[in-house]
């Protein structure tokens, strides 16, 4: 099979990750007779240097043409001083509102291997942690209107948050279907004795539930679930919440696996397209040093691999070679500790296409 892939490099280390995981595609592809063809764009910083705007139109027109999109990572000091329409990260906004993604899948997995690194006592992470936060994408506060106005204490800026029906209604049925395939149990999350959107939000959850009597389904405000998370963060199996709420509380899961450099996302539309990224950042004080840790960016495209191309022997084979290499006593700086190897993004890549 042939797959087009439109590949969104970005900024300060997301070329490093990027260009190891097309390798470990291109590996794959020898290994089961698949064919990976790339296209690569510009979005972010990368692309405000080159033509003035963070997502060009030909850009968003090439990604909605491909199976799937690859992006690594955008942002940078760099770009810290310029007016909000024009920072890198509006291409993310603009890539996921232009593709129709509107449900973020990012699992916080606790490797055996890194167990270690969990800031965590060890009594409340024995036997590992395994959970997925599923995170609406393209509504809530960031979407809803904004602007400022003056008021008798001066200049004011407001944001709104505005969730319609249809918006909740079909990312409760991506944590329903999560969770059916998984431990049957969900957990959603909203601040429903304060706000109005949040009322509506659980009002919906609650009908859809009507259709899935085999998942046991509760709610938990935003910060309760926020403290749970470091007190007993193996109660939750699937976390289904707004656009916000997902992104603090899906940074929060992820720092407690012991590092960020090694945990993947997908964001996702009706049907099999989707976009695949690292939930780390661009960090821009390692680029080009051959210092960054791929993992997060190769296990976005096991992600792919599964989602969108239904190739779930493929996507095992990549994520059982990250924990060969793991295995094997070598870490990157990110999640290096006493005992082990120090290696960089290509010896890693490396020692993952040889594990496949």
């Amino acid at each position: 099979m042939a797959y087009k892939i439109a590949v969104v490099p970005g900024d300060g280390i997301g070329p490093d990750v990027i260009e190891e995981t097309l390798k470990v595609l291109d590996q794959v592809g020898t290994k089961f007779g698949h064919e990976f063809s790339y296209t690569t764009v510009l979005a972010g910083g990368a692309a405000l240097d080159a033509f003035g705007i963070p997502l060009p139109a030909e850009t968003l027109e090439i990604c909605k043409n491909s199976d799937a999109v690859l992006l690594g990572a955008v942002g940078g000091i760099k770009w810290d001083t310029l007016p909000g329409n024009l920072r890198p990260e509006q291409a993310l906004l603009g890539l996921r509102k232009g593709l129709g993604l509107f449900a973020n899948i990012r699992p916080a997995i606790l490797f055996d291997q890194l167990k270690d690194a969990c800031p965590l006592k060890t009594e409340i992470t024995e036997g590992g942690l395994d959970l997925i936060v599923i995170r609406e994408l393209t509504g809530g506060i960031y979407f809803g209107e904004k602007g400022f106005k003056d008021t008798t204490m001066g200049k004011a800026a407001y944001d709104i948050e505005i969730y319609a029906e249809e918006e909740v209604r079909r990312i409760a049925i991506v944590g329903f279907e999560t969770a059916m395939k998984r431990s049957k149990k969900l957990m959603s999350v909203d601040k429903a004795n304060i706000l109005e959107s949040s009322r509506l939000w659980r009002s919906v959850v609650n009908e859809v539930a009507k259709d899935y009597h085999e998942v046991e389904l509760n709610h938990m405000y935003v910060d309760n679930c926020a403290m749970q998370l470091v007190r007993n963060p193996k109660q939750f199996d699937v976390i289904v919440t707004s656009n916000m709420f997902g992104d603090i509380l899906s940074d929060e899961a992820s720092m407690i696996t012991g590092s960020i450099g090694m945990l993947p996302s997908a964001s996702l539309r009706e049907g099999s397209f989707g976009m695949y990224e690292p939930i780390h950042g661009s960090a821009p004080d390692i680029a080009g040093q051959d210092k960054a840790n791929p993992m997060a960016t190769i296990l976005s495209a096991a992600m792919m691999l599964r989602y969108s191309f239904g190739l779930a022997k493929e996507a095992d084979a990549v994520e059982s070679a990250v924990r060969k290499v793991l295995d094997q006593g070598v870490r990157t700086g990110d999640i290096m500790s006493p005992g082990m190897t120090l290696i960089g993004t290509k010896e890693a890549g490396r020692r993952i296409r040889e594990a496949i």
